[in-house]
């Protein structure tokens, strides 16, 4: 027994020095282990996938309709949400050379006029009110608050407003009049808001399967799992190469004392959606392999 466990040691240590160019070759097959057991060796290939999607969230301003009429600019007049495919990477979840670590969802960037996410500030009258004269008396008095602040910032830069408003004191009052003048944007032109999400999958190649539904993307709803029909597939595409070269050699017919061996094939895998490539990357899959026989190093 222990004269086969050197035999083993040295066909892996011999396989070593000579996979170069494919270091992915293991035993394949039941062997003895030196506390008098049994271990089933058939080696696997896991891969990770990791995909990212992003959000962009709009909420519409409460005078997103006066917008035109007293800023001269146009403003969303609905909510929405829409999503989008950012990235994707694949990996092999058992090698340190591959391994990649999962996307960290950044946290929701508020692309907006102030920090707030959902409520809107200064609002004068409710934002539901049906009373439309009310409505646009506040929008336009809301408007003209803008352009009293930018009069006075004004008047503080060319210094029409005195002579003392200077150093930290003129860095305050600009900061402050762009806060308000924010404010006061918030309420015609709404918020939007980006936001990212990320997964990780798993993935156990077959020798029969070349192609598998990692998730489903919907521009509704983001990424959604691959049972949910209403989205388009994220598919993960595996094309191994036509031919796996052994990197050592092979047992002649005439050797009797032999082991089994897999080698790891190349393969070209792919993450798509929606008829766009996000990812490529060539990784070994043992499902492709090739099987050999390896002479047993001879005792001396």
């Amino acid at each position: 027994m222990k004269r086969l466990l050197i035999l083993v040691a040295m066909v892996v240590l011999s396989m070593s020095l000579y996979a170069q160019n494919n270091p992915y070759i293991a035993l394949l097959g039941v062997f003895d282990t030196a506390d008098g057991g049994v271990m089933l060796s058939v080696p696997t290939t896991t891969l990770t996938v990791d995909v990212e999607a992003e959000c962009e969230r709009t909420i519409c301003g409460p005078y997103a309709r006066y917008a035109q009429k007293y800023l001269g600019v146009r403003a969303p007049l609905t909510d929405k949400n829409e999503w989008r495919m950012t990235r994707a990477a694949v990996g092999l979840a058992d090698a340190d050379i591959y391994q990649q670590e999962p996307f960290d969802a950044d946290a929701p960037e508020t692309m907006s006029y102030t920090t707030s996410e959902v409520d809107f500030p200064v609002v004068l009258p409710d934002k539901t009110s049906t009373n439309a004269a009310t409505l646009e008396s506040a929008a336009m008095a809301a408007a003209n608050a803008i352009f009293s602040l930018r009069r006075h910032r004004t008047e503080l830069i060319t210094g029409e407003a005195g002579e003392h408003v200077f150093g930290e004191g003129l860095e305050a009052a600009l900061n402050e009049i762009a806060r308000q003048e924010q404010a006061y944007l918030e309420l015609f032109l709404g918020k939007r808001i980006t936001s990212r999400v990320a997964y990780r999958y798993v993935v156990t190649p077959e020798s029969s399967r070349q192609q598998y539904v990692v998730c489903r993307f919907s521009p509704d709803q983001g990424i959604v799992p691959s049972s949910d029909l209403t989205g388009n597939m994220v598919v993960l595409q595996i094309t191994p190469a036509e031919q796996v070269v052994s990197p050592i050699p092979e047992a002649g017919p005439k050797e009797t004392a032999t082991l089994t061996c897999i080698i790891a094939n190349r393969a070209t895998c792919t993450v798509q959606a929606q008829g766009e490539e996000l990812c490529r990357e060539v990784l070994p899959i043992y499902a492709f392999g090739r099987t050999i026989q390896v002479a047993q190093p001879k005792h001396r």
